[in-house]
């Protein structure tokens, strides 16, 4: 999470946790990436101020900073696998975001459908990487954080 369009040109200038997150990605390492998370793991980055800095490139997906429109609000997902949730299981989270996403959102790769809305398809599913708008409530559920680290350490001990 974080807001990365307040250091955009810092977060673009270091290449080298660029490359490291991109390695990991590739040795199967869990990467998952909420909002400012999603946009860091993007390809680009659009500032407030018109300017693109490159960003990881995992998601295809460019992310453009816009003062006049706001999401906000609750959402009701349903999994379409990833590491907090098994495909079909729901949780509760929140979209706080200035930002819009260029670049489709594939269901196939989606990580999540929002309930409620038309079953939109979100986020981005691919490899060991997930990124997504949506914060998970993970105090909704006391199984949600031990999962994903289980998922940390199998990588851990896969690669071992």
């Amino acid at each position: 999470g974080g807001f990365p369009e307040l250091e955009a040109a810092s977060l673009a200038a270091n290449a080298g946790m660029r490359v490291s997150i991109r390695a990991a990605a590739a040795s199967g390492v869990p990467i998952y990436g909420e909002c400012g998370g999603l946009m860091y793991l993007g390809e680009q980055l659009t500032d407030f101020e018109g300017r693109a800095h490159e960003m990881v490139g995992l998601v295809p997906a460019r992310s453009v900073m816009t003062n006049d429109r706001l999401t906000l609000g609750y959402r009701e997902v349903s999994s379409l696998g990833t590491p907090f949730l098994a495909a079909g299981e729901s949780v509760r989270g929140h979209e706080f975001h200035w930002s819009t996403l260029e670049g489709r959102v594939d269901a196939e790769r989606a990580a999540y459908r929002v309930l409620g809305e038309g079953e939109r398809a979100e986020g981005f599913r691919a490899g060991s990487v997930t990124a997504t708008y949506v914060h998970l409530h993970l105090g909704a559920r006391a199984d949600l954080a031990p999962r994903f680290v289980e998922q940390v350490a199998a990588a851990r001990e896969a690669r071992a």
